[in-house]
């Protein structure tokens, strides 16, 4: 009796070993080794609420939503969020395109739960099942044809066309399996092709340092001249979570590619995965589940789109969130740039047909809209990583049903014949002034381009030719920025309002349309003076009127721009009336304008008012044989700043004397 105890024990202590290891295995993402292990204890037992939440999950963090729907049904047990379990039950239940089940059990949820977080991402769910039947009422113009003659029984996904050759992603080599989803770690591979006209005689993968044994690498992008790759590596298994997938770089030098190194961007304690380049060879875009401080969730959800920006040096900074628009409570992923500036990504948090789905991101008037590509270019399973290598055509990847195995590659062609593409570009020079006023190129100028929203939607540092370029959208509006080391920033506005080309007047399939302008930058001098246009007064009165402070609006926006300078504001008169009164009315002028400036959040140290009257004309009052000069007087009515001090307290002004006109001016009238 004694042996049949000690057996027991040693019996129930094996199992108690083996699934700690499980355990561990679903920590570390090796999904596929807790899927084996949980399967044994459902021949048991196929109602174990706990197995099947395990099996579940596992199957819906590896990728295979449609699997998990049987193991969520019986999913649950102390320590396990009913509501959670009963979300993503519904959310497999859409992938296997059980719709009505779908919406019953988010009802049913919806009634349920208190969870006001859940009964949002509940509503948003409900609302995507009600969008499917708009989206299958849509006309599509899409074609979309599996590449059987790439494709394997394996993975091949994230197509990147470069140069006649197709670069992608797979799984379908013979070495170590990677433990997370039963199936061999992914390397980078190459082909030549033509279009989607493969050779699949040239497949290769890509040389060792980008591709690393037992180590899943891919998710690749270049730079548009193609000298620069960015791609993911990671997944060894050695992290909590399996979260160790980090993005890295390499050069092309002397006809081979650099090592590879971590981009400065990388958060050690994130998945940071699917890059995609823009157009502009600087912005690069990115999937993240990125933590803040403290590890809080920086994001929307689960992954979301970044961007950063890349210096001439090849680091990368100002991350940013793509923000709330774009990013959902869901995953969103596989971001793309057409060269239409169009962004492309996938998304299980959007509208859609189950799964991960594809979207465009488009621009109307200065909003941002995100619409669903519908179907054939999605399906009820996964499709994600598209590219587009013409306007019309391209790839993207499926694990939809009438596959060649897990996922595949597709091509794709849009033939909408009203499909227009019309690329506005604003390219200008930066300037600045010399000592007799004729303009100067102004290498090293960082200049801006400002949405109405007030957000940078691009930067350009400007060469020795002074040169910019940004990309602009018909009918908004814009303000434009340039800087410069000792010179004061300049803001000034652009419309694209009225310059926009009717797309039924043009032939070819994409148009380029390139506008012109200008930027001139002051050198900060001081006590130079600047005047500000078009403040004007009424007689013998000193309040601001609503002209003048549309002026001065730019004058407080200036001196945000400018946050180092203090600045003398003067007022200035003709020769009308007595020298004391002159200098009294001007005087309050110019306090009437500063304090404007101050009530609009200018700090008072920043600013002295300055009453010249008639003291500094910069014309005649009037003419030589003693006539009034009317166009002389409106020149001299003006109102005019000076750069005091730069970042220290500027030293007191003292008063000027009388300023004798005849002296100052010569009989020509010049």
């Amino acid at each position: 009796m004694r042996y049949v105890y000690l057996i027991l024990v040693v019996v129930f202590l094996a199992a108690c070993s083996a699934e700690k290891k499980a355990q561990k295995g679903f920590r570390l993402g090796k999904y596929q080794n807790t899927i084996d292990f949980y399967k044994k204890q459902l021949a048991k037992n196929p109602n174990d609420g706990r197995a099947n939440y395990f099996i579940a999950e596992s199957y819906r963090l590896s990728n295979r939503l449609k699997e998990a729907e049987p193991y969520y049904e019986k999913a649950g047990g102390r320590g396990f969020d009913k509501d959670t379990i009963q979300f993503f039950l519904a959310q497999a239940q859409e992938s296997n395109r059980k719709y009505d089940d779908a919406r019953k059990t988010l009802t049913e949820l919806m009634a349920s739960t208190d969870d006001e977080r859940m009964k949002d991402r509940v509503q948003r769910e409900l609302k995507g099942l009600e969008y499917l039947e708009q989206l299958n009422g849509r006309q599509s113009y899409y074609r979309v044809k599996n590449l059987e003659l790439l494709n394997t029984p394996a993975a091949e996904y994230s197509p990147v066309y470069l140069n006649n050759e197709l670069y992608f992603t797979s799984s379908r080599g013979n070495g170590k399996v990677y433990e997370a989803t039963g199936t061999p770690f992914t390397d980078i591979y190459k082909v030549a092709s033509r279009a989607a006209n493969v050779d699949i005689a040239t497949i290769a993968p890509l040389p060792a340092g980008i591709n690393t044994e037992n180590i899943n690498d891919g998710c690749i992008t270049f730079s548009p001249d193609g000298k620069t790759m960015v791609f993911a590596k990671g997944n060894t298994g050695k992290r909590k979570g399996g979260v160790d997938v980090d993005l890295y770089l390499s050069r092309f030098r002397n006809g081979v590619w650099s090592e590879p190194v971590p981009l400065n961007i990388n958060d050690p304690e994130a998945w940071d995965s699917s890059p995609a380049f823009a157009p502009d060879g600087k912005t690069l875009y990115f999937s993240s589940n990125r933590t803040g401080r403290g590890r809080e969730k920086l994001g929307y959800g689960g992954l979301d789109l970044y961007s950063a920006v890349m210096d001439s040096r090849g680091r990368f900074s100002r991350v940013r969130n793509l923000g709330p628009d774009i990013n959902t409570p869901g995953n969103e992923l596989f971001p793309y740039v057409a060269d239409d500036a169009k962004l492309y990504f996938a998304s299980d948090g959007h509208p859609g047909y189950g799964g991960l789905d594809l979207f465009v991101v488009k621009r109307q008037n200065g909003k941002t809209q995100v619409e669903n590509l519908a179907q054939p270019m999605n399906s009820n399973g996964d499709d994600f990583g598209i590219f587009l290598f013409r306007a019309d055509r391209g790839f993207f990847t499926s694990n939809r049903e009438g596959g060649k195995g897990d996922d595949d590659i597709y091509t794709f062609i849009n033939e909408d014949p009203n499909l227009k593409v019309i690329n506005y570009y604003l390219q200008g020079v930066a300037y600045t002034t010399d000592a007799e006023g004729k303009l100067q190129i102004l290498p090293n100028t960082k200049v801006s381009i400002i949405d109405a929203n007030k957000e940078v939607l691009q930067d350009f540092v400007t060469g020795n030719d002074g040169k910019f370029l940004f990309r602009l959208y018909e009918n908004e509006d814009y303000d434009m920025t340039a800087e410069n080391d000792g010179y004061l920033v300049k803001r000034q506005p652009y419309s694209m309002k009225g310059k926009s080309v009717d797309p039924s007047t043009l032939k070819d399939l994409v148009t380029n349309i390139t506008l012109d302008t200008m930027i001139v930058l002051d050198k900060i001098d001081l006590n130079k003076y600047f005047v500000v246009e078009n403040i004007y007064y009424d007689l013998d009165k000193w309040n601001i009127k609503p002209e003048a402070a549309r002026e001065l609006d730019k004058l407080v926006q200036l001196l945000i721009d400018n946050p180092e300078i203090k600045i003398e504001l003067s007022s200035h008169t003709d020769s009308i009336a007595s020298v004391e009164y002159n200098m009294e009315l001007s005087q309050k002028r110019a306090e009437s304008a500063v304090n404007y400036l101050v009530e609009h959040g200018i700090a008072p140290d920043r600013l002295v008012a300055k009453g010249y009257g008639e003291l500094r004309p910069i014309a005649r009052n009037t003419n030589p044989d003693g006539t009034d000069n009317p166009e002389g007087r409106d020149r001299n009515r003006r109102t005019e700043f000076k750069i005091l001090e730069v970042g220290v307290i500027p030293k007191t002004i003292e008063e000027e004397e009388v300023f004798d006109e005849d002296k100052y001016f010569k009989s020509d009238g010049n």
